[in-house]
């Protein structure tokens, strides 16, 4: 296993197994697609965007509310880095309350907002979260060490560079557009405009009561120009993976619904890179033309993130379910023994 010792993971494959169905589902498990084609051309308009030596995996949709809320619950609980902004809960296109007070905080997604992108969080948050993956999503996991190096509770300032062996970190530029735009199958195999493997603008989508995105997952269309209309709100996220195809590597909502962090080069920087357009934008923002940067620490509306790996993410499939119910009964031995 890539990124857990076989013991950890089998004790959590044990764990997993024997909680009931609804925690599962509930868990939040991060779906992962492969870029591969290593070694691509970089694009020539816009020229020099794209060319990645190695495979790697993106997040197959983008960080949701229901993700983040789970991260906040296990690391949260005093909140002493500021994982949550309080417009989470206050504005309608927030989706995760806040209660209790600090040392015992909770967090719970609003009403039709868990599958949502999370948005209000800044490049610090999204790297805390990778630090906090890559040391094994636990409520012990630090958030300050691993993909990145935060020194004195960081949150504003100067972002640092992604340290070498990073598991989870926020993709490069190079990376996220290659993972949207490019159209796979060989080294020299070209570029879409839009993240929907189309050279043509998207069509705009409407959304049902819940938020849900009226073109599903397929055909070209992407959540922008103010058009998903719901929860009062002139214009709003949506559920991920229903605004419209995917790129051609199968990751959705690369273009539209929220802008996304990307780390640039990956060096240390004052600023930090954003794609992909918003529900709000216009068709530039959600093309391959539409690239901006903002201060690290910037936490808005349209803002959100998805992760990147250099190694091959286990998903919950067949085979590990089945494994896991090997282990269910190794796991209640164990806790057994340990009782004793």
């Amino acid at each position: 296993m890539p990124y857990f010792s076989l013991k950890a993971v089998s004790l959590w494959l044990a764990a997993l197994a024997c909680l009931p169905l609804g925690s599962i589902v509930n868990a939040g498990i991060i779906e992962w697609v492969t870029v591969g084609d290593p070694g691509n051309t970089a694009d020539t308009a816009p020229a020099g965007f794209g060319a990645v030596a190695a495979s790697f995996q993106i997040m197959k949709y983008e960080f949701t509310n229901q993700q983040y809320t789970d991260f906040l619950t296990s690391v949260a609980a005093t909140d002493t880095y500021s994982l949550y902004n309080t417009n989470m809960g206050s504005n309608a296109r927030g989706g995760i309350s806040r209660s209790g007070s600090s040392g015992s905080y909770s967090y719970s997604a609003k009403t039709n907002m868990g599958d949502k992108p999370v948005n209000y969080v800044s490049w610090f948050d999204a790297a805390r979260v990778s630090n906090w993956l890559m040391n094994g999503a636990l409520s012990s996991s630090s958030t300050e060490t691993g993909a990145y190096t935060l020194v004195n509770g960081q949150t504003t300032g100067t972002a640092p560079a992604v340290n070498p062996g990073a598991t989870f970190y926020v993709p490069t530029e190079d990376q996220w557009y290659k993972a949207a735009y490019y159209k796979g199958g060989g080294t020299n195999s070209g570029y879409w405009n839009d993240a929907t493997q189309s050279d043509s603008a998207p069509t705009a989508v409407t959304a049902g009561s819940t938020g849900i995105g009226s073109a599903g997952s397929t055909g070209n269309f992407a959540n922008y120009n103010d058009t998903a209309v719901w929860n009062s709100q002139n214009g709003n996220v949506t559920t991920v993976g229903t605004n419209g195809g995917a790129s051609g590597y199968g990751a959705f909502d690369m273009s539209g619904n929220v802008y996304e962090w990307n780390d640039l080069t990956g060096a240390a920087g004052s600023s930090r890179g954003l794609r992909g357009g918003l529900w709000y934008g216009n068709a530039y923002s959600v093309s391959s033309s539409g690239d901006s940067s903002n201060d690290p620490s910037n936490e808005d509306d349209g803002i959100g993130f998805r992760l990147a790996s250099p190694v091959a993410v286990p998903e919950p499939s067949t085979w590990v379910m089945g494994l896991a119910g090997i282990a269910c009964g190794g796991w209640q031995m164990w806790r057994r023994r340990r009782a004793r």
